[in-house]
């Protein structure tokens, strides 16, 4: 295969500013699909969750040709929590189109990933996106985004970016939203114009580094990675420099590259592309792989740190194994060593009674999806509250700080205020546009567990929150969690209409009648400050005598039915969320009274 000019480009933005979108209107213009093969929509978010959620998760690669130049594209994740994927492929680019919604403006995660491009020296190309919405506000955009990199410390060179508008749902990118050109072309023109082709450098000794990793039942773990210098070979010896400074030996047994959204087997790749590796079963992100005798290794990738811990502990609840396959500490251990493969943003350390895990990340959301993953594959786990990372420096405990931005209607700003100031945070900034209020806040990460839900019945479901690692600061003391206790099942049966009604005069109820409940399961959220032990499978005694208007109509109303993020922000210390296929409950750790 002789080598063809290639250039990487990264899509990068906040979570749903249209990134997969634009990738498919990529792929679909530049000839990639046959006429007569069915198009699907997104079709890079190929993973169950990235399709429900419809957000990216995992980082992908895809290529496109235009005029024998070859574009490797790489699909990024929006959301700061998978901000592990984000970080390792920028040493991999050329260039980054930054997505930005032409309403919206740049939101909390847009200055985390731009964050990380400028500071690999890359000079991003801003498309300004969603044009054809009706409160589009282009001109204003721009301004912010040019003030977000002057923010960043952009250099002179980064601060002359090139702009374009769009609609990549429409498949339209233009150099003025008034030109009437109804294709992406001139983003394609834009990145030849403005990115110069990697040289070629085939003639110099192998230099790849790791900078995503993947798994493979059949073959084992695969590297990722852009060749820097020289070609690989399908079946070459190689030496691996890695984090401990050793030298290790290898063979490559499998070697891809990217044509379209297919991984293709090649027998050798020149310098510049992106492939797909195996042979090296230990390989780590970072390490680099060079010829025999000839390493010359790269600087380290460095993963930030988890900033949030759970201990995910095998389900001992009275309902255990009722849907679930995988029940032990055994099988829980093989499926996160089997996670560890890939996902490099996790930590896993083993509890200190050895019945669970210490499983840390880089947020909620990270760890949720986690869970969702095991859960679907027959896992049944008691999961704990969320608990944040502490850091120590020069003697002083620090913890992680989340932006916020926050858009409500005026009449409830009053009451976000008042609780973002409760949960310890600091207001950046506050306006209001068409009785809009937009407020951005600096919020320790303890202070936002549990917020989410209060923040809903606080604006009635009218509000936006977004939020995203800023940074560590000082430790703030103590933040008031959740103000109520729950109601606790203080026996095993099932629920009955009866009971759930008049139960529902102390607080909310979490279940529907004639569900199964065991003693210490938690079924509603109490209106005191204190636990109650109540009795959700007491019926009315029956009898004999009937007349007319003494028997109430019993009116239920709906239970709230939990989605496992919001279990997770929902439970104390003291509680678990049981997961299984089928159920999340909460329950006590310790059941008895």
């Amino acid at each position: 295969m002789s080598r063809k000019d290639i250039i990487n480009i990264g899509i990068i933005a906040h979570v749903d500013a249209g990134k997969s979108t634009l990738v498919d209107a990529l792929l679909d213009q530049t000839g990639v699909f046959r006429d007569n093969e069915e198009r699907i929509e997104c079709v890079m978010d190929a993973n169950d969750l990235e399709k429900e959620r419809g957000i990216t998760i995992y980082s992908k690669n895809c290529s496109i040709e235009h005029d024998g130049l070859r574009i490797n594209v790489v699909d990024t994740p929006g959301h700061a929590d998978f901000s592990s994927e984000v970080e390792r492929i920028m040493k991999t680019l050329d260039t980054a189109i930054l997505l930005v919604d032409s309403s919206e403006g740049p939101m909390p995660q847009t200055r985390f990933v731009l964050s990380k491009a400028l500071e690999h020296g890359l000079k991003p190309i801003l498309v300004i996106n969603k044009m054809d919405k009706p409160d589009e506000r282009a001109e204003e955009v721009v301004d912010m985004v040019f003030d977000l990199f002057v923010k960043l410390k952009a250099t002179d060179e980064q601060l002359d970016f090139p702009i374009l508008y769009g609609s990549a749902v429409n498949g339209i990118i233009r150099n003025e939203w008034e030109d009437t050109n109804e294709d992406i072309m001139p983003l394609i023109e834009m990145i030849k114009e403005q990115v110069e082709i990697y040289p070629n450098l085939d003639n110099e000794p192998l230099q790849l580094q790791a900078s995503t990793l993947d798994y493979d039942e059949y073959v084992g773990r695969l590297g990722i990675g852009r060749i820097m210098k020289g070609i690989i070979n399908l079946g070459q010896q190689v030496e691996v420099s890695n984090r401990d400074g050793k030298i290790i030996s290898g063979k490559i047994s499998k070697l891809y590259t990217y044509e379209g959204i297919k991984r293709v087997a090649v027998s050798k790749a020149h310098s510049g592309d992106i492939v797909v590796f195996a042979g090296i079963s230990d390989i780590q992100i970072g390490e680099t792989l060079g010829e025999v005798g000839k390493v010359n290794p790269m600087k380290m990738i460095e993963i930030e740190k988890p900033t949030l811990s759970m201990n995910f502990y095998p389900n001992k609840s009275p309902f255990a194994g009722r849907s679930g396959k995988f029940l032990t500490n055994r099988k829980i251990k093989e499926r996160l060593d089997r996670e560890l493969e890939s996902n490099v943003g996790l930590l896993v350390e083993p509890l200190p009674s050895n019945e669970g895990f210490k499983v840390s990340g880089r947020g909620e959301l990270h760890l949720s999806i986690l869970l969702e993953s095991m859960r679907r594959e027959g896992y049944e786990l008691g999961v704990s509250k969320p608990e944040v990372l502490l850091r120590e420096e020069n003697g002083k405990s620090l913890e992680p700080y989340e932006e916020v931005i926050v858009q409500v209607p005026d009449e409830y700003a009053g009451a976000v205020i008042s609780k973002l100031n409760l949960r310890k945070g600091q207001m950046v900034s506050m306006h209001s546009v068409e009785e809009l209020t937009t407020l951005e806040y600096l919020v320790p990460t303890r202070g936002l567990l549990g917020f989410r839900m209060e923040f809903i019945n606080a604006t009635r479901g009218e509000g936006t929150l977004e939020r995203s690692f800023d940074s560590y600061g000082p430790h703030v003391g103590d933040i008031p969690g959740r103000l109520n206790g729950v109601m606790v099942s203080m026996v095993d049966g099932s629920s009955m209409a009866y009971s759930l009604f008049k139960l529902k005069e102390r607080g909310e109820i979490f279940i529907a009648p004639a569900l199964p409940v065991y003693k210490g399961m938690v079924i509603g959220l109490s209106s005191r400050d204190t636990d109650l032990y109540v009795n959700p499978c007491k019926n009315k005694n029956l009898t004999n005598v009937r007349s007319s208007g003494s028997d109430e109509a019993l009116k239920l109303i709906e239970p709230r039915d939990f989605t496992l993020e919001e279990a997770l922000e929902f439970i104390e210390d003291d509680e678990l969320v049981e997961i299984t296929p089928d159920s999340i409950r909460l329950r006590k750790k310790i059941l008895s009274k």
